[in-house]
């Protein structure tokens, strides 16, 4: 069973007594000066990710109540279960997802937010086996649900010219470390899933247009393979839905049995009343993420 809380690999006080562990870490942080990637603070631990202890302790899984199907945070006035046992927002009351249920470890902001950046878009690949952990147990928060003794574990796929710059595909890298902690039956099927043309930018496009964006991006290379299937589609970040949507009803018109969605986060909206709240159809992608299409190409050139 996974843990629930996430911290850094240091060495363990089960392998040298205190005193041989302090002196290492001591010097380390002497002969090898680093900042924490994150709050720019020393880093005074042994650890191939640099990110400090402190900022990871900050992680946490998400809280209160949740959507039973999207995983959107809901308002008191729909936070009641129906008559089903299934709690739903109002989108998912008046929509029928392509997909059972969508579940994240934590929000997307924070520490969080900035561990994906590390691995996305600098390259910082054993942020993966961190996030790794973090999606295990959402794996495990859906294990009841799973009808089939094995599940196919299918990455969001990156368009050809993407992952060539980027040099990974990071939805797979953090599937693969979570399968690593993950004692369930679970199959990882990478190249199932197939991206067949790039698509635009979703920065300020309506829901309508976000949705024809994405039509004809994805396709099942062998719908052999997922006929009958249950289908648990990994991304790294669930925003507006309009990507695991899309690749959910590829795979389902494929022949999946049923598709589930897993990701290490989730964008998390923050009203507090029902006049604030902005269903996923009307609310345009966060300022958050406009940083990140910006942000890639500069990293990408360093």
């Amino acid at each position: 069973m996974v843990g629930p809380r996430i911290v850094s690999e240091t060495y363990s006080s089960t392998l040298a007594p205190n005193w041989i562990r302090r002196t290492a870490e001591g010097l380390f942080s002497v002969l090898f000066p680093s900042d924490c990637r994150i709050c720019g603070l020393p880093l005074l631990n042994i650890s191939r990710l640099p990110v400090c202890p402190d900022c990871l302790a900050q992680i946490h899984p998400i809280r209160g109540k949740v959507c039973s199907i999207c995983g959107e945070r809901v308002l008191s006035v729909y936070a009641h279960t129906e008559d089903d046992g299934l709690r739903r927002c109002p989108v998912c009351r008046r929509v029928e997802r392509p997909f059972a249920r969508a579940i994240a470890y934590g929000s997307y902001d924070g520490s969080l937010r900035e561990l994906i950046h590390l691995l996305k878009y600098n390259g910082v690949r054993p942020a993966a086996d961190v996030l790794g952990r973090m999606l295990a147990q959402a794996f495990a928060a859906l294990e009841a649900s799973f009808e089939h003794t094995t599940v196919l574990v299918v990455p969001v796929p990156l368009y050809k010219g993407k992952r060539r710059q980027r040099g990974f595909n990071q939805a797979e890298l953090v599937a693969q470390a979570a399968l690593k902690r993950y004692s369930g039956h679970l199959q990882i099927a990478p190249g199932i899933l197939q991206r067949v043309r790039d698509t635009h930018s979703q920065i300020g496009l309506t829901s309508h247009q976000r949705r024809e964006n994405m039509r004809g991006a994805f396709a099942v290379g062998c719908a052999a393979e997922v006929t009958g299937r249950e289908v648990l589609l990994v991304d790294d970040v669930y925003t507006t839905g309009t990507t695991v949507a899309e690749c959910a009803r590829v795979l389902v018109r494929a022949g999946a049995a049923r598709v589930w969605v897993a990701t290490v986060a989730r964008t998390l909206k923050l009203a507090s009343n029902e006049q604030g709240f902005e269903t996923p159809e009307s609310q345009s992608l966060p300022q958050e993420d406009q940083l990140e299409e910006n942000l890639e190409p500069a990293v990408l050139r360093q």
